[in-house]
């Protein structure tokens, strides 16, 4: 059997701001998981860390631990590799008041 592969888009072209956070999706059947995020445009104010997020039913979210530093500049790109998740994933940040970014978001599956 050929493993299967998928690139989910989580968040295109969304402004983040104050406390943002992709759709949830669901890879329970992965076995590992890569998340990008990309600046689309220069970003403006200090930029938080992201965190990845996991949830057992898409609804009640628990931080997973790992930290992901947001792209500083336009085309900027910042990735995680993420493993031993539960069923939901997400990407959530709290930036600072008047600081923000738009972004694209992807969770590459296997």
């Amino acid at each position: 059997m050929l493993p299967e592969n998928i690139t989910a888009i989580l968040a295109r072209n969304e402004d983040w701001s104050e406390t943002a956070a992709t759709e949830p999706f669901e890879a329970g059947w992965a076995r590992e998981a890569v998340l990008f995020v990309r600046a689309l445009k220069d970003p403006h104010g200090p930029q938080p860390d992201a965190v990845i997020e996991m949830s057992p039913d898409g609804i009640r979210w628990v931080d997973e631990g790992s930290r992901l530093a947001m792209p500083v500049e336009k085309d900027g790109l910042a990735m995680i590799r993420i493993s031993h998740f539960g069923n939901w994933l997400r990407l959530r940040a709290d930036f600072e008041e008047g600081s923000g970014s738009s972004v694209l978001v992807t969770l590459h599956l296997k």
